[in-house]
């Protein structure tokens, strides 16, 4: 390997992170295929031995491979290894001395492991090495296991210290951190949009253009080009935030998406807009809203957004200009064809971004195909047919398995004037990209063609099983796998993973031709309702899942296919037909709750009510309680316990038990918000409760019921008494390993011992790492409220400002307030304001509320916990009596 020892080796491209493993050849090949899997399923590039070339000695060649590696991966097992002739050392040691004091070094142990002297040795070294993660291991299964978490682990923390580290940033406060961008990964490489990228970078540089509109047709590439930009951009800013709007068809669901992408959530208590305003208030915000021209008469609102975030920037892309103040608008053209004039070569056509393009995809269906003299005029000739569109081209160089250059530029003459829209108002680009996404439909055998067109049903991303059910009885079903696969392959639907299940998706300009088409079909309605059915069903097979060792799982599932939930359950609202989507809306109540999408599933619930269709009564029982459940922690939203009753009754008639239950609880946690709380009717309803049978068969909910009746206890002065509850209750979520009511009932614990004065400042960071794990703003927000408060029992102020500041971030972005029921922290606020440290305090809150949420969330785990707070030297400043 010549030039090995003189310097790293020149990166390719894919600048692709190399993993180096270390290990026996044949006692461990099967674990050494497995960790190969496992560092590839990661798109890193696993570096092994036996893989080079061999004309060096081994010892050169794998210090060589060593020196170009980035992570050191070692598997060991029982046998020490060869040690060649003139060493004292065999490779499998001389590899792991070799790797750099700096590089990450994962070692894995093979178990049962009855290790020769020398290795036995060597595993001594290795485990006194603090450099070293050290784990076992009994399968090569359970290994690439490991090896994929802690990799993926690794990578994680070493971007985190990378961000908040930054070279020059020396001197930077947590505060003036940028937030991580939520950006879209790009599945390709940018081609031929350097000169754009450049101007806009310029333009959202100056502050008389913070509206700037990319314009342009249809799979012009305007989304590419805005993810490109707002990537580059991202150091100008605080935080980058993409808002996907192809979804959407109402434009009075653009502002909750915008909040949503933000982290604002409607709780109905104020203009949207300005709680946004509120939420994002001194940040330097970009923006980016994707696919507006489906939601246009939503422009006038980015007026709004503008007055209300005067520090943010917004980057849209539209078929259409929004034609409102402010607005700077960038045509998006398409990428430069080859030259007409002269003879058509390789290197000639190649030099027009739009041949390269054509290339860079045709060889990702093909990795033979190269642009040859050969094909030079063909592929220019396709180009040219095709106007330089982006889209229109991927989907052309997808074929190139099954057609040559020539064959493609002869049926693109024969058919685009064919497929040309005849109607007059709509733009020439965009008739001719209708007429490529036509033509890629029609390349397609009968049988992927229609079921393109069924699944324009689909509102987002699908999995196989939703296929399925608005396939069923069509031809194509028998086989429906293989025929979605011709679609993956035809570049006309994306296949991807997540929470273990295959999802499906298209391209909005696709999913639009799809949905037109699928409009047309004679049996839309009938597929319609199969759609929301099948949606229907899922919360049925979802709703036991939500509970225990699966509940993360199904959380990340039901988010994966949100939209088509919405969209299937408002269809059925639509048609009257609202005792499914009640029922399915139960039982989905801890996914709403856990991702805060409560005031959501509230508004359905309304349109429920108001329906002009008979309800049943445990639809109607279903409606009151979930609306008056959610308005518990909505400010300024009055309960009526007397509707609450009404649900109780229309339960109990139903037999439906546990539901009676837990509308009982609801009913309980009205009383205790009531003002002032009545107490004594908030106890009996709860005692009533904890009698049923009902309430014990889930131990999750049993947990949430028993801790209600604490909150009694603890709002009677009980502390004691309702600790004893909330530690049952705790135990009980352990157990069933129900990840959210652990979080619950630990925040119900710390405040128990708070009050009794004895800060528990763990029990609150447990409560945020499982808050954060489940992506629950909201038991963020009370994770930080209980350590603001350990931090104040102890003295420390400053800290205690500062996460109560961010707590407020928090709830502001959830549009939620601290439950009615159980108000918590206001005690500990009230008597620092009044002791002579409030303005210390009080400076260190509004730094908190400004706190970007990461350098929040670190400040919250960091090793400064509170309980480990230095006493402070000063006198207490806690007048007698604080949280006694």
């Amino acid at each position: 390997m010549t030039g090995a020892s003189s310097g790293r080796a020149i990166r390719t491209p894919d600048q692709r992170l190399r993993v180096f493993v270390s290990s026996t050849l044949r006692e461990l090949e099967g674990e050494r295929r497995a960790v190969r899997g496992a560092v590839e399923d990661l798109r890193l590039a696993p570096v092994m031995f036996e893989l080079g070339a061999r004309p060096h000695p081994p010892r050169e060649l794998y210090r060589a491979y060593l020196e170009q590696s980035d992570v050191f991966v070692g598997i060991y097992w029982q046998q020490y290894g060869w040690v060649a002739p003139g060493e004292e050392v065999s490779g499998l040691e001389d590899e792991y001395r070799l790797a750099a004091a700096e590089m990450p070094k994962l070692i894995y142990l093979k178990q049962p492991a009855e290790p020769d002297e020398r290795l036995s040795a060597l595993l001594a070294r290795i485990r006194d090495d603090d450099t070293a993660s050290y784990k076992s291991f009994s399968t090569a299964e359970e290994l690439a296991e490991l090896v994929e978490a802690d990799l993926a682990t690794l990578l994680a923390e070493r971007f985190d210290a990378s961000r908040t580290a930054p070279a020059g940033a020396a001197g930077r406060s947590p505060a003036d951190e940028a937030e991580p961008a939520r950006l879209p990964a790009p599945y390709a490489e940018a081609v031929g949009r350097d000169e754009e990228v450049s101007t806009l970078l310029r333009w959202l540089g100056e502050d008389a253009r913070r509206l700037v509109t990319l314009a342009g047709p249809g799979g012009i590439g305007k989304s590419r080009l805005a993810i490109e930009v707002a990537r580059l951009a991202q150091d100008r800013f605080d935080r980058v935030t993409f808002v996907l709007l192809e979804h959407l068809t109402d434009p009075d669901d653009v502002l909750p998406a915008i909040a949503r992408e933000l982290g604002v959530r409607d709780g109905r208590d104020g203009p949207l807009s300005e709680r946004i305003g509120v939420a994002r208030a001194g940040r330097r915000d970009l923006i980016v809203l994707d696919n507006f021209e489906q939601v246009l008469d939503a422009a006038p609102m980015l007026t709004s957004l503008l007055t209300d975030l005067p520090d943010a920037s917004f980057l849209v892309t539209s078929r259409a200009r929004l034609r409102i103040r402010g607005e700077q608008v960038f045509d998006v053209e398409p990428l430069g064809l080859p030259a007409d004039a002269g003879p058509a070569t390789a290197e000639s056509v190649l030099e027009a971004a739009s041949v390269r393009l054509f290339r860079d995809r045709a060889r990702e269906a093909d990795p033979r195909f190269e642009v040859t003299s050969e094909n030079a005029e063909a592929v220019a000739g396709i180009c040219r047919a095709l106007e330089g569109v982006p889209l229109a081209i991927e989907l052309v160089a997808a074929c190139i398995r099954a057609l040559t250059p020539a064959t493609m530029l002869d049926k693109l003459d024969r058919m685009l004037p064919m497929l040309v829209n005849a109607a007059r108002d709509v733009p020439e680009r965009q008739r001719t990209m209708r007429a490529t996404i036509q033509w890629s439909i029609d390349l397609l055998a009968p049988e992927p063609a229609a079921l393109l067109v069924r699944l324009g049903v689909f509102a987002g991303d699908f999995s196989l099983d939703a296929a399925e059910a608005v396939t069923a009885g069509s031809p194509w079903a028998d086989d429906l796998l293989a025929t979605l696969l011709v679609l993956v392959d035809s570049s006309l639907l994306r296949q991807h993973g997540d929470a273990g299940v295959p999802l499906y998706s298209m391209l909005g300009s696709v999913r639009e031709v799809a949905a037109a088409r699928f409009e047309l079909e004679p049996d839309a309605a009938a597929v319609r309702r199969a759609h929301a059915e099948h949606y229907v069903r899922l919360a049925a097979r979802m709703e036991p899942l939500l509970r225990g060792p699966t509940q993360l799982a199904t959380v990340i599932r039901l988010e994966a296919e949100r939209d088509n939930l919405r969209a299937g359950y408002r269809h059925l609202i639509s048609i009257g037909d609202v005792d499914p989507v009640a029922d399915a809306v139960w039982r989905l109540l801890l996914y709403w709750w856990i991702r805060n999408l409560l005031p959501e599933a509230k508004s359905w619930m309304e349109d429920v009510l108001a329906t002009v269709v008979p309800l049943s009564d445990r639809t109607r029982a279903i409606a009151i309680a979930l609306s008056t459940f959610v308005s518990l922690w909505q400010a300024d939203t009055e309960i009526d316990t007397a509707e609450m009753h009404r649900s109780v009754e229309l339960f109990h008639a139903c037999g439906d038990d546990f539901s009676e239950a837990f509308a009982r609880t609801i009913l309980s946690l009205a009383y205790m918000s009531s003002s002032p709380p009545d107490l004594d009717r908030a106890e009996a309803m709860q005692r009533a409760t904890l009698e049923l049978p009902a309430t014990w068969e889930d131990p999750t909910f049993s947990a949430l019921f028993q801790s209600a009746l604490g909150r009694v206890r603890f709002l009677r002065g009980d502390y004691a008494g309702a600790l004893e509850l909330f530690d049952a209750a705790l135990d009980e979520t352990i157990r069933a390993e129900d990840l959210y009511g652990e979080g619950v009932t630990l925040t119900q614990a710390g405040w128990a011992r708070l009050a009794l004065g004895e800060p528990r400042p763990d029990l609150f960071a447990r409560n945020l790492e499982l808050a954060i794990l489940l992506g629950s703003e909201d038991g963020v927000a009370y994770a930080l409220e209980g350590l603001a408060g350990t931090a104040a029992a102890v003295g420390d102020i400053g800290r205690a400002g500062l996460l109560l500041g961010a707590a407020e971030t928090a709830r502001a972005r959830t549009g939620l307030s601290e439950q009615q029921s159980y108000i918590t922290y206001q005690r500990f606020v009230a008597e620092l304001l009044a002791s002579d440290r409030a303005g210390e305090f009080q400076a260190a809150r509004a730094r908190g509320r400004r706190m970007p949420r990461p350098a929040a969330l670190d400040l919250a785990l960091g090793p400064s916990a509170p309980g480990d707070a230095t006493p402070d030297p000063r006198p207490d400043p806690r007048p007698a009596g604080f949280l006694p």
